[in-house]
């Protein structure tokens, strides 16, 4: 099944000797902090569930059971579609109890790439919702199940509407029909085999499937832990998906190593999450730039104050000098991380330092994990040089699920990965991301393929040329901005953002992937060989901005 893991022999035998990956796997982590913390609260969510360890360890053990039932084996892959509530973390920690494969998916995922995405993992079951609002996932799920014959069971939460007649089973259903799984049942994995597969975009074969191992994900998170002090009285935010790194890996994972609490909020809003830091106490929070921006001036416009929070750590986009200072008035000191789904994470400011670095840099490597900068040719370049930025270490993913090939273009045969992104490295070991070289685009935490928008685009009614830049921002980071380039004697008064984005929703494009704004141009700027200018583009909506006021 995963025939394409790649590991260098001399770094596995290296990271085992230094006692940097074990033979501990998650559910050995689970049972130890379950045993340590049974009456500790791990889980709270904005919908009003509180939950113990042992209370997640109970439900967790009865989903187990069923799953166990349906023929579920080890190694098998559990594909979830859940949102940030607490049945998300039961499904996890019922995948490790089974010795599962956990393939979380985000929420917007249509019924083709359901399909495509448990094809490729070859995934035996289906956990989702019925409704959200007015999405429907039964209906997604029994179209995707037609051209995904792998996946024979389907469980719902049915928290918003019923599920149809002979449709599946409910977590509801689940939890009071049937016993835990006896641990005698438990499957005893290897701590080198696959856990986890999280998707992520890129500019090479579209949305890949990042193969990470119980050891990738238990080091990294025991060492980010220790860097910032975490401990059992720690309380996190988490109000970012679950199906990424920032949500599962730091927000589920990284508390339980440390017997913390999580409070999960789905129904993101500001004052909310102000309220819900002060009602509980949180302590620290991680997510994109947007979050930490709303709370910063929500605070500053209303009043109000968050004593309990101590730091913030933000991905996504670089964090200006000015938000660190911002931040630091309300009490809270403001921590760049830096890193990727495939090698996360691997640098990131220190809370003592936040203040001294002040936005500069994207902080240092954490223990064990080796940072360098390359230039075009592979040589390795002095600090303060700028080239392709390189990491190194027991955190690194070990490979794309079914792409050998394009694993072989950013996971070297020595271990090294490389990020695609330019950046400078300071003589204390500082990471100062310059830009990125692959095409890409950082928008809300999320990296966007600009190829894979553009593409999107193909088709539109009256254009004949598209590209697609990142336009700074703010809150976001980045929105996305298409430049069209009208046909001859086209009505340009039909190419509209409106028309653009009811024309994408027609093709099933998810709405992260749609433009936020749209200009008219004759041409876009291009090199001789055909590569979009696209510093010329982010020139010209400068220069939009300031003709408009």
């Amino acid at each position: 099944m995963f025939d394409e893991v790649k590991i260098n022999p001399a770094l596995e035998e290296e990271y085992f000797k230094k006692g940097y990956w074990t033979n501990e796997t998650l559910l050995d982590c689970w049972e130890k902090t379950v045993a340590a913390y049974p009456d500790k609260e791990y889980v709270l969510d904005d919908s009003g569930n509180r939950f113990t360890y042992a209370q997640i360890d109970d439900l967790s053990s009865r989903l187990a059971a069923y799953l166990y039932e349906q023929g579920v084996k080890p190694m098998d892959t559990l594909t979830y579609q859940l949102a940030i509530r607490y049945e998300f973390v039961v499904t996890m920690v019922a995948a490790f109890k089974l010795g599962c494969v956990s393939h979380p998916l985000e929420m917007t995922y249509q019924a083709f790439d359901l399909a495509r995405f448990m094809n490729m993992t070859g995934s035996v079951a289906y956990l989702g919702p019925t409704t959200i609002g007015p999405k429907n996932y039964v209906e997604r799920i029994n179209e995707a199940k037609l051209n995904a014959p792998s996946c024979k069971t389907v469980v719902y939460m049915d928290n918003e509407s019923p599920v149809p007649d002979n449709s599946g089973i409910t977590f509801r259903e689940i939890f009071e029909k049937y016993e835990p799984l006896p641990k005698e049942k438990y499957a005893r994995v290897s701590a080198q085999d696959i856990a986890l597969i999280l998707c992520t975009s890129g500019t090479t074969g579209g949305t890949k499937g990042v193969l990470l191992t119980h050891n990738n994900i238990r080091y990294s998170e025991s060492v980010f832990n220790k860097d910032l002090g975490l401990t059992d009285e720690d309380i996190m935010l988490m109000p970012a998906p679950l199906n990424h790194a920032t949500g599962f890996n730091h927000g589920l994972v990284g508390p339980m190593l440390a017997g913390g609490t999580v409070f999960l909020q789905q129904n993101y809003s500001v004052k909310k999450a102000i309220d819900y830091i002060n009602q509980e106490k949180i302590t620290y929070s991680m997510g994109a730039t947007p979050i930490i921006y709303d709370i910063i001036h929500y605070i500053t416009k209303n009043g109000g104050a968050v004593p309990s929070m101590r730091f913030y750590l933000c991905g996504g986009a670089p964090v200006p000098g000015y938000m660190v200072q911002k931040a630091h008035e309300l009490g809270i000191l403001l921590c760049e991380v830096y890193g990727s789904t495939e090698s996360c994470p691997h640098t990131f400011v220190r809370p003592d330092e936040a203040l001294e670095l002040n936005g500069t840099t994207s902080g240092r490597a954490i223990d064990g994990v080796e940072v360098k900068i390359i230039d075009s040719e592979g040589n390795d370049l002095p600090p303060g040089s700028t080239g392709e930025e390189l990491s190194r270490g027991p955190q690194v993913f070990v490979g794309y699920l079914r792409q050998r090939d394009i694993t072989d273009t950013v996971l070297d045969d020595d271990g090294w990965f490389h990020s695609g992104d330019l950046c400078t490295l300071d003589d204390k070991g500082n990471i100062h991301v310059v830009g990125r070289i692959k095409d890409m685009l950082l928008r809300g935490g999320y990296s966007l393929s600009i190829h894979e928008i553009n593409d999107n685009l193909e088709g539109f009614p009256g254009i004949k040329d598209h590209d697609i830049v990142g336009e700074p921002d703010d809150r976001m980071g980045e929105k996305i901005c298409a430049f069209l380039v009208p046909e001859e004697g086209a009505d340009t008064s039909q190419i509209t953002l409106e028309n653009v984005i009811a024309y994408l929703n027609g093709k099933q494009v998810q709405k992260k992937l749609w433009p936020e704004r749209v200009e008219l141009i004759d041409v876009i700027p291009r090199t001789a060989t055909g590569k979009t200018q696209r510093f010329k583009l982010i020139e010209e909506i400068k220069e939009r901005n300031k003709n408009r006021g």
